[in-house]
């Protein structure tokens, strides 16, 4: 950790504790993060009110540990998509479980990385703005340390860049991003077009070309065999860029997917990258395996296809409290759309607590939310009542995290032992 880090991950835990943190106890405003966290208060006993997200302290360390493995394992350099969580103390974790840097979406999270000491940032996206451009002009300036790599997928978009850098001490260096197929997101629809941006960038003074790039997770009706084709697409554009002498004068060439869905792919895929008259920089960009999740990445991580390789953990629990109860079909808890995560699951009732006891929530199931309601349907075998407390999992940990500003971390026993800031 850089001295910078430190400093600005001690002023997160001199933050006052208040108004602003849902879930949090009552009595504990005016306290510090660090006074509260070293009071070691237990979540069910120790004043925290419903509705509060948690997240599991072992399974968050498993996590980091076995995605550190993996891509050790695999020769991958690691950027983690930090727009998962936007908290830079698990951006920090993250980087001393071997990230070579994080990955971000937009300038504002930029932002936010470099607050925190973040020293290397894949910008997975295109930057034309302005404004933006000329700040990260200036940190580089700044900072020699400083790295950040960039999409780019137009000529006009390279000129744009070009523009706005007028004057920069440092280039910035990009990557031109390959579309993952006709009516995917972003990128370079063919490789005539590639040259042509690669072409562009040649032209500046602004802007280095360091890579090619793209997001394998856009692939049109994704299966391993389409997800493959695409990465060989990619891997090809690089071999071709640098047949033609583009990546002249570097240190390393940046070939650069993975999303969390298809990493594994991407792993062999990547294994295959040949010589080059460069090292290659094999990075890596999934994101959401730092929480895991009880829905969505559940059902797709790699990991259910490759199970010799390990197998994350959903590390968050949204601890709710039935309010009501009008019938023997029907009960309501206390949270809703503003406190999970509903874009592609709805919650997932997984345990009822009562009276210190906690058990399997058999017979409920989350049918709706409203705004700060969910609603649950139960069958006979429910045992539930006013007042119970039930967890929830959670599908998609990208809308989970952006509703909580500050969220506990848990032992299994409830023990907090710690306080995780968000920063959307």
């Amino acid at each position: 950790m850089t001295a910078d880090s430190a400093q600005s991950l001690a002023r997160l835990a001199a933050e006052r504790v208040d108004h602003r943190f849902k879930g949090l106890p009552p009595d504990a405003d005016g306290l510090t993060v660090a006074e509260l966290a070293d009071q070691r208060r237990n979540l069910f006993t120790g004043g925290f009110a419903t509705p509060v997200l948690a997240l599991s302290a072992e399974r968050l360390e498993h996590n980091l540990k076995l995605m550190e493995t993996y891509a050790a394992r695999h020769g991958l350099a690691f950027a983690p998509h930090g727009k998962t969580s936007m908290a830079p103390q698990l951006f920090q974790r993250q980087i001393e479980h071997g990230a070579w840097g994080i990955t971000l979406a937009v300038p504002h999270q930029v932002r936010v990385a470099r607050a925190f000491g973040t020293r290397r940032v894949f910008l997975a996206n295109e930057l034309v703005d302005e404004a933006a451009l000329r700040w990260i002009a200036a940190e580089l300036d700044a900072d020699p340390d400083f790295e950040l790599v960039c999409y780019v997928d137009s000529v006009r978009g390279v000129e744009l860049m070009d523009a706005a850098l007028r004057g920069a001490t440092r280039p910035v260096d990009v990557v031109v991003e390959l579309a993952a197929g006709e009516g995917a997101r972003t990128g370079v629809r063919t490789e005539a077009e590639c040259t042509a941006v690669a072409d562009a960038v040649a032209g500046t003074r602004t802007l280095r070309l360091v890579g090619v790039a793209g997001y394998e997770g856009e692939v049109p009706k994704a299966d391993t065999e389409r997800v493959t084709a695409w990465l060989r697409r990619l891997v090809a554009l690089a071999a071709d860029f640098d047949e033609a002498g583009r990546f002249s004068g570097l240190e390393e060439i940046v070939v650069s997917a993975g999303g969390s869905a298809w990493f594994d792919t991407v792993a062999e895929v990547f294994a295959e990258i040949p010589e080059l008259s460069l090292p290659v920089l094999k990075l890596l960009r999934s994101g959401a395996y730092v929480s895991h999740d009880d829905g969505h990445y559940r059902k797709l991580t790699p990991f259910n296809r490759v199970p010799e390789e390990g197998a994350l953990e959903p590390a968050f629990r949204l601890w709710t409290q039935v309010v009501s109860r009008p019938s023997a079909e029907q009960a309501f808890v206390n949270a809703g759309k503003r406190d999970a995560a509903y874009d592609l699951d709805l919650p997932f009732a997984q345990v009822i607590r009562r009276d210190g006891a906690e058990r399997r929530a058999t017979g409920v199931s989350v049918t709706a939310l409203s705004d700060q309601h969910a609603w649950l349907a139960t069958t006979p075998e429910a045992d539930l009542e006013v007042g119970d407390w039930v967890g929830l999992g959670l599908s998609h940990p990208c809308t989970s995290f952006d509703k909580w500003q500050l969220i506990p971390v848990a032992e299994a026993d409830g023990t907090v032992v710690d306080y995780v800031r968000t920063f959307f």
